[in-house]
């Protein structure tokens, strides 16, 4: 036996009338599909069913798996606490799927308990109904690129594979949260592009595409589920699928959809992250060779110094401009669309430009408090730049910035915090001195000095 089915569904509280107090109404066709599934996976008859969901513990760097050999929930917090459940865990499945995870050196397992999610719970709402009883396991997403929600999803299918248990898998998530200008999130253009090509994927099983979104219009599209349809897509690698989709409904501003997958037979041809990763790679090195000596230092340095720990001396490919000349830089480091790694200097701290492109750039790599050092693993998928700053000059008024001709810098006694020009999500002068503040630990009621300044940008 493996995972016979899965089903991407939603999880709007108002769905259950208790709740919804007749709002539930508005999504008649969402609420007739959920009926649709459950009553299938009821006559499926499953060992496990299998939770990804994004309201479970979420974290930067690890998949949580929900503990205990009890799973207890209820809908206190929407006001209907009798309406509750207890489901009994699969801690055999959940052992083989850690015990593959800790092999493939991705961190996923039990942590501390917790009480069910309603991302878990509304889905069960509707199942229970069918199969009263069943084992579960809950998974929570992470801030782990794409690729790696892919892999988990990969993971699991071979731990279900390895215990030979029927298994059905349910991929909780709303898709985007701002459809409409009336809904409660606004709206974005990015939210309907977002639906359109979700719905798209869906119907087709093009599942490489889910790990082709940029991060940054995730974002902007306030999407929900989008690392949870990603896990399931990882069960189905080198299978070919089949869908039926059921609905889409977006008139609360939010998108609700569901649809079926079932396995058929093998394909070697739908090996996804292997072939996205051989094309970001590809992508990459075709980038870094039209590159200038900026971003080929800072690159040459990360690289050393990440694979054998060494502090490069200043290449023969340097020339002068970089070597008699000093200025403040900052080295940031993406992968997959997400930052990686960001240090700099407001001040020049080193005898040139080049020396300073060397520091920080190590640094950027493997210094920066905010992630994990840089492992050789990613080396082939970063997209490094570079910014060069001319001295920065004060200011008396806000007015005198402009979010993407100057940086800023926010100064309170010895407490400073500095923002780039020019940086994705960040639209208004505004969010551009909140954003300084909060790096420089500055808070709203203290007096602060502006400074602006320009930076020449180095990009691959």
């Amino acid at each position: 036996m493996s995972i016979v089915s899965s089903y991407i569904v939603p999880h709007p509280p108002m769905i259950i009338n208790k709740i919804g107090n007749g709002r539930e109404k508005q999504i008649e066709k969402t609420i007739n599909s959920y009926e649709e599934i459950a009553k299938e996976i009821g006559n499926l008859k499953p060992d496990t069913i299998i939770i990804t969901s994004p309201h479970a513990k979420y974290y930067s760097n690890h998949f949580y798996i929900m503990p205990g050999n009890t799973l207890k929930g209820n809908f206190e917090c929407f006001g209907v606490k009798e309406i509750s459940f207890e489901k009994e865990n699969d801690i055999s499945l959940i052992e083989e799927i850690e015990s593959i995870c800790s092999v493939e050196n991705i961190s996923c397992g039990r942590l501390e308990e917790d009480v069910l999610d309603h991302g878990t719970m509304i889905p069960l709402y509707f199942i229970s109904k069918y199969l009263p009883r069943c084992k579960i396991v809950v998974i929570g997403l992470s801030y782990l690129s794409l690729d790696i929600h892919y892999k988990l999803g990969e993971i699991i299918k071979r731990a279900v594979d390895k215990i030979q248990k029927k298994v059905v898998f349910v991929a909780s998530g709303d898709l985007s949260h701002k459809l409409q200008a009336h809904g409660p999130y606004g709206f974005t253009k990015e939210g309907p592009i977002y639906d359109d090509k979700v719905c798209s994927i869906m119907k087709n099983c093009n599942f490489e595409e889910f790990l082709e979104f940029d991060e940054l219009f995730l974002e902007k599209a306030a999407e929900c589920g989008h690392r949870s349809f990603t896990i399931m897509s990882g069960i189905y690698d080198k299978m070919n699928v089949s869908s039926s989709f059921l609905s889409h409904e977006d008139i609360t501003g939010v998108g609700y959809a569901i649809c079926k997958f079932y396995p058929k037979n093998e394909n070697t041809n739908r090996d996804f992250r292997v072939k996205y990763l051989e094309k970001v790679k590809n992508n990459l090195k075709l980038r870094y060779s039209n590159c200038d000596n900026y971003i080929k230092l800072a690159k040459d340095s990360i690289y050393n110094y990440v694979k054998f720990n060494r502090i490069i001396d200043i290449p023969v490919y340097i020339d002068s401009s970089l070597i008699n000349n000093r200025a403040a830089v900052f080295v940031s480091i993406h992968k997959f669309g997400r930052l990686r790694g960001c240090i700099g200097t407001i001040i020049p701290t080193k005898n040139n430009i080049a020396k300073e492109i060397i520091d920080n750039a190590i640094s950027a790599a493997s210094n920066d408090y905010r992630f994990d050092k840089i492992d050789i693993s990613e080396l082939d998928y970063l997209e490094i730049n570079v910014d060069v700053l001319t001295s920065p000059t004060k200011i008396d008024s806000k007015d005198k910035l402009d979010v993407k001709k100057y940086g800023v810098i926010v100064t309170s006694g010895l407490k400073r915090g500095l923002l780039l020009p020019d940086l994705d999500g960040v639209d208004t002068v505004d969010e551009q001195i909140e954003i300084a503040m909060n790096k420089g630990n500055i808070s709203r009621n203290e007096k602060y000095e502006l400074e602006r300044f320009e930076v020449i940008r180095h990009k691959i």
